[in-house]
């Protein structure tokens, strides 16, 4: 593991332009496979989870061709094959689960890690993915340590309907129904950003998708797939984390975003901390008058809430970036994570700072405001937002501050560290692997 050593108490200041959401990337890498035709990708982030499916394509016999400086890939899958035997899918990725849909599609064999696993957000259940696969008329069985999935000739369309929107989930009935002939439906759908970036990857290879951004899918599956260049967005995740960083720094962070659209209900929750986002000529900068502050709701008698729930509700990815805010806002809020039942038992950390969190319950919290902070070492589990909105924290007070195991930050977001000097920071790794 990695620490991130940060002197807090410097406004930040400058422009940044984000990377690619990898949550919209990867799955994008995994539907690759289905092709037989070259592609060319531009704005692939140079991130951990990003080389290690690279390397599993070279294990594959894939054509790989990777500029890492420019984040253009090259991949053409013609020579592609795949030893359920031989080769394993990297468990320590939740990502890996989507590469099982294409080699069924052309191998009509996937073998899954039966641990497969991400961030350490809770109970993480693959059985929706197991459901989605035998809809389709896959056959899942386990193995030693791992899952087999098998269909003994094509996947075949189908209508479902998912306990709850899944993101991961969404995007693996897609694949499965891009090769199953004929229509296949899924209500309950997600419909994040990234779940509507690489829906539209998928109709670019000639995928006819309705209903995207919605909670109800319609594929048509069977076509002959084709290739092309794709062009990813900024990641919303990222763009809201430096504007974020720019307000609790009280500086001045523009950043580079070409879809506002997505941001509306993510403004709304700036302000609730006296912060206000404006977006102008593809920018967005956060405006912060005075001292960031609670806003008293309406309603009086209530705690101000952020309820992070799927989209188009607040993103839980979020949710410790505002968590962060809170702790260094006059006032005191309530933040709801309505999806993981273990995402919240590092706020704990923050009272080494000397902030003041109560945990109602395994769900949510309530920051109580104003306390003054001083540095600290902490720790941050492995989560990827987590260990940003510790350092956010370090980096709002005076002083030096560490905050141990901060590697996860790799998995989202390449150059975190040369972005944040390069707005007057002084940060650094220590303990690199």
């Amino acid at each position: 593991m990695s620490n991130l050593i940060v002197h807090g108490g410097t406004p930040l200041r400058g422009r940044i332009t984000p990377s690619a959401n990898k949550n919209a990337v990867l799955p994008v890498l995994c539907a690759t496979l289905l092709t037989q035709a070259p592609l060319t990708l531009h704005g692939v982030p140079d991130i951990t989870d990003v080389r290690k499916i690279l390397d599993i394509f070279r294990t594959l016999g894939s054509d790989v061709r990777m500029d890492h400086a420019s984040g253009t890939l090259e991949l053409h899958h013609k020579d592609t094959a795949f030893d359920a035997a031989a080769h394993r899918l990297p468990e320590e990725m939740r990502s890996s689960i989507m590469l099982v849909p294409p080699l069924l599609a052309r191998f009509g064999v996937a073998r899954l890690e039966d641990n497969v696993k991400g961030c350490t957000l809770g109970v993480r259940e693959i059985d929706p993915h197991v459901e989605v696969f035998r809809s389709f008329g896959g056959a899942v069985e386990r193995a030693q340590g791992s899952l087999l999935v098998r269909c003994a000739g094509p996947l075949h369309a189908t209508h479902h309907w998912l306990d709850y929107a899944s993101v991961t989930t969404t995007e693996n009935f897609v694949l499965c129904a891009a090769s199953a002939s004929g229509v296949s439906t899924l209500n309950n759908a997600a419909s994040e950003p990234h779940v509507q970036e690489f829906c539209r990857f998928m109709t670019m290879l000639g995928v006819r998708i309705d209903g995207i951004g919605t909670s109800r899918l319609t594929v048509h599956g069977g076509a002959a797939l084709g290739g092309g260049e794709f062009r990813f967005d900024e990641d919303f995740h990222e763009i809201t984390t430096f504007l974020a960083l720019g307000a609790i720094t009280g500086g001045d962070v523009v950043v580079r975003n070409s879809a506002p659209e997505n941001f509306p209900l993510i403004d709304r929750t700036f302000a609730k901390f006296g912060v206000r986002i404006e977006h102008a000529d593809g920018w967005s900068r956060a405006h912060r008058e005075g001292p960031l502050t609670v806003q008293t709701p309406f309603t009086s008698n209530v705690l101000t809430k952020v309820e992070a729930a799927p989209w188009p509700y607040f993103p839980v990815d979020l949710l410790p970036i505002f968590i962060a805010l809170g702790v260094r806002a006059q006032g005191n809020a309530m933040f709801w994570n309505k999806v993981y039942d273990g995402a919240l038992g590092w706020t704990g950390e923050l009272s080494k700072f000397g902030a003041h969190v109560f945990s109602s319950d395994p769900h949510r919290i309530v920051t109580f405001g104003g306390n003054a902070l001083t540095p600290a070492v902490v720790e941050s589990p492995y989560i990827i937002r987590v260990a940003i909105a510790l350092f956010m924290v370090a980096a709002s007070i005076d002083g030096r501050s560490e905050i141990r195991n901060a590697t996860p930050i790799r998995r989202a977001h390449p150059r975190f560290v040369e972005n944040l000097r390069s707005l007057g920071v002084q940060v650094e790794w220590t303990s690199e692997e």
